[in-house]
């Protein structure tokens, strides 16, 4: 194994704890995603130190979870985190120890750790500290729970989630017994916050492997976290357009996207309302008529739950709701449902199409993909020549509706979305004596 290079910070701190006789290694994730030779995005630190030794060592320091031996230490303008060796109390709650007890052994220390992946300790001195073979486990390419797989996520439940978050991010498998354990446990996750459960699925489905979403459904951790998912796996789509079951199209329109948190979310959810919106016509082909709205309702109940933030939830629930919306290549189709969706949105929409047709028979795919194209470079010829795609873009306003003699109210707001439309339809029409004169052979209508 080549020498992990940890930041001159971090080494300071390690030998400032040595010079005073105490251990202080490096420790988990960053120990794992060196090993992996990915940058570590922190670097945590373990020591034999006690918490009041850490903060007498160290001028500037912050209790940050001075509770399970955890002091902030700072050096220069960066902030590590220095914990002491720790032995778990009891765990009432799946989440967090009630209590622990510090040790003075590192291999104790260990032992409580997750996985077996980041259960590995590093200084210069020592080199690597790995007493559970989490070494081994990175060249198997698996995610191993530390010791009794079942304990471990009987302690901490999130535990399960984040097993098959590490197998998507790190591309690894998860070994049988754990998976087992998951499994065996899968209950246990219903004690842990719907935000961290947000946390982590978004952290799967935005790594380069959405796809372990699947393990949450063969794991049964799913049917206690989005039950309303689980008949997707259930539901075929016997229809021309269609190779894959609900679940499978899902999975791979989230794999044919940009890893924005927004876009993936949107794919998981965009069909979740064919399961209750299917029927099957004289030939035995399935439809879904109405299937974007029930999604609509679903994802929003689902994002709630999950305690996502409301303008994220408006955004995915809008993708929802036109997914399926016919965009023709032509301008006026383009302007008509930019209008619908929102400027901000629509390039958006196009990935989110692009990635349905990406789910769909191959056989019309090619077609729909240079629609698709054609449809993106229609648009930037609108945005280019700066046509009105809404109203406040109008060469026309309320007022000068009034000042034609139409009363304030619901009529003016009628006529303006009358001129809108026509605007839509012809660009050139964006003119105030033009609209003005449209207005005035339309009033008399009104």
């Amino acid at each position: 194994m080549k020498k992990i290079i940890y930041p001159g910070s971090v080494g300071y701190i390690i030998n400032k704890l040595n010079e005073k006789g105490f251990e202080a290694f490096i420790v988990g994730g960053c120990v794992r995603d060196s090993v992996l030779g990915k940058d570590p995005h922190d670097w945590d630190i373990t020591t034999s130190a006690l918490p009041a030794d850490i903060k007498e060592t160290f001028g500037r320091t912050y209790d940050t979870g001075i509770k399970h031996g955890t002091v902030s230490v700072a050096v220069e303008d960066e902030i590590f985190e220095v914990t002491t060796y720790r032995v778990d109390g009891k765990y009432s709650d799946s989440r967090r120890p009630d209590n622990v007890s510090f040790t003075a052994s590192l291999r104790e220390d260990l032992a409580r750790r997750d996985f077996t992946v980041n259960a590995m300790a590093y200084n210069y001195q020592t080199g690597l500290v790995d007493y559970f073979e989490g070494l081994q486990d990175i060249k198997n390419r698996q995610i191993k729970a530390v010791g009794n797989a079942g304990a471990r996520f009987q302690e901490d439940a999130l535990r399960m989630l984040r097993a098959i978050r590490f197998s998507a991010q790190l591309g690894f498998e998860i070994e049988k017994n754990t998976f087992d354990a998951i499994s065996g446990n899968s209950g246990l996750i219903k004690n842990i916050s719907r935000e961290r459960i947000r946390e982590e699925i978004d952290k799967l489905l935005t790594s380069q492997n959405p796809s372990c979403f699947n393990k949450l459904y063969h794991s049964g951790l799913l049917e206690h976290i989005m039950p309303e998912f689980v008949a997707c796996y259930h539901t075929e789509q016997n229809n021309p357009y269609h190779i894959y079951n609900v679940a499978e199209h899902i999975i791979h329109t989230v794999e044919s996207i940009p890893d924005s948190s927004i876009l993936r979310w949107t794919m998981l959810l965009h069909d979740i309302g064919k399961p209750s919106s299917r029927t099957t016509d004289d030939q035995g082909i399935d439809h879904f008529y109405g299937h974007q709205e029930v999604s609509v309702r679903m994802a929003d109940s689902i994002l709630n739950n999950l305690r996502l933030d409301k303008l994220s939830i408006k955004k995915i629930l809008t993708l929802v709701r036109y997914h399926d919306v016919d965009i023709f290549d032509t301008g006026k189709s383009i302007r008509k449902v930019l209008n619908k969706v929102g400027e901000d949105l629509f390039l958006s929409l196009l990935e989110v199409q692009r990635a349905d047709a990406m789910g769909q028979n191959p056989v019309y795919l090619d077609k729909r993909l240079v629609k698709l194209d054609n449809i993106k470079r229609i648009y930037k010829e609108i945005k280019d020549k700066g046509q009105c795609l809404s109203l406040s873009d109008m060469a026309v306003n309320g007022d000068d509706l009034i000042s034609l003699g139409m009363e304030p109210g619901r009529k003016v707001g009628e006529m303006l979305g009358y001129l809108f439309d026509r605007v839509l339809e012809n660009p050139e029409l964006n003119d105030k004596e033009k609209l003005i004169e449209l207005a005035k052979q339309r009033i008399p209508f009104f």
